[in-house]
């Protein structure tokens, strides 16, 4: 007798700066549910969170995904509701497994994870504590070295600090004396590289700083290394396993947002050039790195190699990791012999374990 197909609830979009990029990796989620080897196994209902937090229903979801951007306010069936979630657009007993496809505040900070944990309904990825703390850097970092994992030096910045003159003369003595330049400055809250700055100069630290700040009230700088930019990905639940190792390489001065959701601006080498003693270092440290915040289901773990003194540091865990044509997360895995539609089908296995 046939099983019934499990009902994924794909939701995407969100109150985030990344809301474009969460259109594009819900698209290729869908596509790896409704290929013809997954087509008994799964029925898709696709839900939109749009700009201001509003949830609507597979209609408004489907128009998203056709035009692949967000709908203007007068495009959204009227009158508009309040914003932010006043109900779900669907009937929860309707889904089997909830599969969010949100990247940045609101949806990969365990915020959304704390709504489908209080539904009691499996969902795809880390809980409230690993999403939680692998959003926000600092918190991130703080566990990375309670779990002696070697990073690059940093200095956790309030942004209240830029307001008063004083304070931040002696911010930015202090940033300049500890890290040098060049170093890099970073929202603690946002990801795809939204809102980071390369800095060389204390000018350039200023206005890094001020970009940074007004996108969150945390901020991290860090200091600059010459090093090859290597990505692991980690999919498993209880028994986490780890990908091949990719290196990205790029002709611009750093991986900035552009850079990296721009066909043709990077190139990807999977696998990385490296050898297989230093390829397992990388894979065991990305292990450790989801250990360290109790991340599961699907990360993606980021690493800097020099080469010159063999040494590795790791950067950063992404919980919630890209889904485009262009991410590096689906790439390694299907070079890993896990082609799309058979990762999206064990990520929602792993879900349900």
């Amino acid at each position: 007798m046939p099983t019934s197909p499990v009902r994924v609830g794909v939701v995407f979009g969100g109150d985030s700066g990344e809301h474009d990029v969460s259109i594009r990796s819900a698209a290729t989620v869908i596509k790896g549910l409704t290929d013809p080897s997954n087509q008994q196994r799964f029925q898709v209902t696709p839900l939109y969170i749009d700009r201001e937090g509003r949830w609507w229903p597979d209609t408004v979801a489907n128009s998203v995904l056709q035009q692949m951007a967000a709908l203007a306010n007068d495009q959204l069936p009227q009158p508009l509701p309040a914003q932010g979630l006043r109900q779900l657009p669907v009937d929860p007993d309707c889904i089997d497994v909830w599969y969010p496809v949100l990247h940045g505040p609101n949806g990969e900070d365990g915020t959304v994870q704390g709504l489908f944990t209080l539904m009691q309904q499996p969902f795809v990825g880390s809980g409230v504590l690993g999403s939680a703390v692998g959003m926000d850097k600092l918190a991130m970092k703080a566990a990375f070295a309670a779990a002696g994992i070697a990073q690059v030096p940093y200095i956790g910045v309030n942004a209240a600090d830029l307001e008063n003159p004083q304070q931040l003369e002696r911010l930015l003595i202090s940033l300049e004396a500890e890290l040098g330049y060049p170093c890099f400055v970073k929202p603690a809250n946002l990801g795809s590289s939204v809102g980071i700055s390369k800095v060389r100069n204390r000018d350039e630290l200023l206005a890094g700083l001020q970009l940074a700040a007004k996108l969150d009230p945390r901020l991290v700088v860090e200091q600059g290394v010459k090093a090859r930019e290597l990505e692991c990905a980690v999919l498993g639940r209880q028994h986490l396993r780890a990908s091949v190792v990719g290196e990205v390489r790029f002709d611009a001065d750093w991986y900035d947002y552009e850079t990296k959701y721009t066909e043709g601006r990077s190139q990807t080498l999977i696998p990385a050039p490296l050898s297989d003693e230093v390829s397992q270092r990388i894979q065991t440290m990305a292990i450790d790195a989801c250990r360290a915040v109790h991340a599961f289901g699907q990360a993606r773990v980021d690493v800097f190699y020099d080469e010159a003194d063999d040494r590795l540091w790791l950067n950063e865990i992404n919980t919630l990791p890209g889904f485009t044509s262009q991410s590096m997360y689906p790439t390694l895995w299907e070079a890993s012999g896990f082609p799309l539609p058979q990762l999206v089908a064990e990520l929602v296995a792993t879900a349900q374990e």
